[in-house]
């Protein structure tokens, strides 16, 4: 496996070129280049541009060809939040939900995550592996080429470390590269009900110094929502993991307004994540600190909630990320071009905006803006090619998948014309 390869004549190849999250306007930069071309050479880009230009004197017999002609070439998308780790499912919830009930009256009852959190201690770390790796070949199908993966089906340290190993043993055998992220403060375990500030002594005093030690995450999030966790307890988490070198993110005013894109950008955090009921005041201070608000709109349309406010936070110079929120329980999807559909239908944004959100400000969102999330020489040699000539085909062919090939790393590792994902690295 070299990581040799060119791909060119692409009828429009979006190279989405920047090293750090595109802000306001800036998200509708996609710098398009007409029958473009693309060198990977040991997996990294070395050049991008007009294909007369770019093969103009490259010897060619080096590298594997792929030729992209009618076709459109994007980087490949990074999934910036997801809860793919996790044992049983939870498609009678969806049907509580059918009927009425809401997801906080699910939770309350003894579901929603707690009913996923027995199930993942049951599962052994092989299991999980398993059905990890299952779900990063859907992915992979969908041209994701990076993804986060939360922990918090735990809500021990036993078991979210378990989580957290599992991605690492993905990390390492699957095409897809993963980004661990701690969220032990998912929602109060049974042993801790009614005083979730002791559950946060308790991930201070002897979860985080593990997860610390063991360099198994690279961030912490946390629920912060009225019934879970609020400001105090989520800033007393957050300060505490910092001070271990994770970075901070957030569930943020998801269910109610609550304070936490105030709160996210006090941290000045990664990201705030959901943001469906966040402040004006919140967004507006989340922009001047340069926190990153990823959206998740197939949570809101899973749930029947109002969805956030994309366009007024790009118009207060936001850098908007998407992602899937993939999970057992109020989001079971891995589909991108739904991401799009909604973003672009019932979210105010335009395609050029959603494919920055899903590609170099969902990279920025994970810390990867300098490697990958967009086809910039001396980054990662991930693309994405779709079956058709333009990115508009994305949202256009509505909640249908449009991509033909994906390549990591300079390797073609999944090719829809051909053959189903390679099961891992």
């Amino acid at each position: 496996m070299s990581g040799n390869l060119i791909i060119r004549n692409a009828s429009e190849l979006v190279t989405v070129s920047g090293f750090e999250a595109k802000r306001g306007p800036a998200m509708s930069d996609l710098t398009i280049i007409p029958d473009g071309s693309v060198v990977i050479e040991q997996g990294i880009i070395t050049r991008v541009g007009p294909t007369a230009d770019v093969l103009s004197g490259l010897d060619q017999a080096r590298f594997t060809i792929v030729d992209a002609g009618g076709k459109a070439v994007l980087p490949g998308f990074v999934d910036a939040h997801t809860h793919f780790v996790f044992g049983g499912y939870r498609a009678e919830e969806f049907s509580f939900r059918l009927r009425g009930m809401s997801y906080m009256e699910i939770m309350q009852g003894g579901g929603g995550i707690a009913s996923t959190v027995e199930a993942t201690r049951g599962a052994t770390e092989e299991e999980l592996v398993v059905s990890g790796r299952r779900r990063l070949d859907r992915m992979l199908t969908f041209g994701v080429t990076t993804v986060e993966g939360k922990s918090g089906y735990g809500l021990d340290l036993e078991t979210e470390i378990k989580q957290l190993r599992v991605m690492k043993k993905l990390d390492g055998c699957h095409h897809v590269d993963i980004v661990p992220t701690f969220l032990g403060a998912h929602t109060v375990p049974t042993d801790y009900k009614g005083d979730p500030g002791a559950y946060i002594d308790y991930i201070d005093r002897e979860v985080l110094p593990e997860i610390g030690r063991l360099r198994l995450a690279e961030f912490c999030d946390v629920f912060c929502e009225a019934g879970v966790f609020d400001l105090a307890q989520s800033r007393r988490l957050l300060e505490c993991a910092r001070s271990f070198g994770l970075g901070v993110k957030l569930h943020a005013d998801e269910l109610t307004r609550l304070g936490g894109a105030e709160l996210a950008a006090d941290l000045a955090a990664v990201s705030a994540d959901h943001l469906l009921h966040a402040s004006e005041d919140g967004i507006a201070r989340m922009a001047a600190q340069g926190v990153i608000a990823v959206l998740l709109p197939a949570t809101a349309f899973s749930l029947k909630e109002p969805y956030a406010a994309a366009r007024s936070m790009i118009d207060h110079g936001c850098a908007v990320a998407l992602a899937t929120d993939f999970n057992p329980g109020s989001c079971f999807t891995e589909s991108i071009p739904l991401i799009f559909a909604l973003a672009t239908l019932y979210m105010g944004m335009t395609p050029e905006e959603a494919l920055t959100a899903c590609t170099l400000n969902g990279a920025a969102a994970l810390g990867r803006a300098k490697s990958v999330g967009s086809l910039d020489v001396g980054k990662q040699g991930d693309a994405v090619i779709l079956e058709f000539p333009s990115h508009l085909f994305i949202p256009y062919h509505i909640g249908v998948n449009c991509v033909e090939k994906v390549i990591k790393r300079g390797e073609v590792v999944f090719d829809a014309a051909t053959e189903p994902p390679e099961k891992g690295g």
